[in-house]
């Protein structure tokens, strides 16, 4: 290749680099996806866009999006978390037993399994922040944990029977809208005002663009990863709710692989893996992406096996656009 040869394909993807980062500041590469998935499948299946459809659109993707929410303050702060799956399935057989045998009215339930998810979440942040361990290795170690602790708790079987009271988060509806999209819609205002209009917001950006020097800023990092994984692990508490009234019993095997879905959607959304650059919104627009996908593929009857193959392609992609906006591909 020529030297100016080189030099146009430098400054194509220089180009390319400078209008991903602009667009991804407030998510306009994935809502401009989201947007032309959207009007491929309603030209493919007439079905998508009816009122019905969208609705169900928005309970499936819930859970997705209130976990991708905390998800999204993990990775912009620098770490990861690959253990909330099986956090929420933790969550969810407790509040059964809870609400079943236990008998506890459905405030109580509710409140518990939020605080249980805060409380693993705490673990992970004290692991991190005070222990030092890479927060790979704890949430890889914490996955099997908790899921083996949700096993464990049921042996294995799914607690059925949970009163309709506790259900409601996840299975009722309020002046027409199902009641997930509620709980989904203030989960994401609440972490969009945390990041934007709060110090604790500013410090997570800080801490990922560069934990050092924020250190030496005097941002107290250890304790504001710990408020992040607690965050976090909250937000998987009040997912694990709408997930048990979705299912209607506490599965130890449920939310399975969530946590990918969770790393996809942020990536997709315009966030850095190595962190410091993303925003919730991206996030959003990333999770509706998959579960649009999802939705359309079928209705369009395809084999959910082929539904597998792409959500790991798209999980891929979602990595490879990473090392794009950072400049990093060879």
């Amino acid at each position: 290749m020529s030297v100016s040869a080189k030099e146009k394909a430098g400054g194509a993807s220089s180009s390319l680099r400078a209008l991903l980062l602009k667009s991804d500041a407030f998510g306009g590469t994935a809502l401009a996806a989201l947007i032309i998935i959207c009007l491929v499948l309603a030209l493919l299946e007439p079905q998508f866009f009816t009122s019905s459809n969208l609705l169900n659109v928005g309970r499936q993707a819930s859970v997705l999006i209130i976990v991708s929410c905390g998800m999204t303050l993990v990775i912009l702060s620098g770490n990861i978390d690959l253990s909330v799956g099986s956090a929420i399935a933790l969550c969810a057989v407790v509040g059964a037993s809870l609400a079943t045998a236990g008998g506890l009215d459905a405030f109580s339930t509710i409140a518990l399994m939020i605080a249980l998810g805060a409380a693993i979440g705490a673990v992970k942040g004290a692991l991190v922040a005070w222990a030092g361990i890479n927060s790979f290795i704890v949430t890889l170690g914490m996955m099997t944990v908790l899921r083996g602790a949700a096993l464990t708790f049921t042996g294995g079987y799914p607690i059925a029977g949970v009163p309709a009271a506790v259900r409601y988060p996840g299975f009722g509806v309020v002046g027409g809208f199902p009641a997930p999209l509620i709980v989904m819609t203030v989960a994401f205002i609440c972490v969009a005002i945390l990041l934007s209009k709060t110090v604790l917001g500013r410090h997570i950006y800080a801490i990922g663009g560069n934990e050092t020097s924020s250190h030496i800023a005097g941002v107290p990092v250890a304790w504001t990863k710990f408020a992040i994984f607690t965050i976090s692990g909250a937000l998987c508490g009040i997912a694990s709710v709408v997930l048990l009234g979705r299912l209607g019993a506490g599965l130890p095997t449920s939310a399975q692989g969530l946590e990918l879905d969770a790393i996809a959607a942020v990536i997709l959304g315009g966030a850095s893996l190595f962190g410091g650059r993303g925003s919730v919104f991206g996030t959003l627009c990333g999770a509706l992406i998959l579960a649009v996908l999802q939705n359309g593929l079928n209705l369009l009857g395809v084999n959910s096996f082929i539904i597998q193959i792409l959500s790991g392609a798209i999980i891929i992609l979602a990595v490879l656009l990473d090392r794009v906006r950072a400049g990093s591909l060879r």
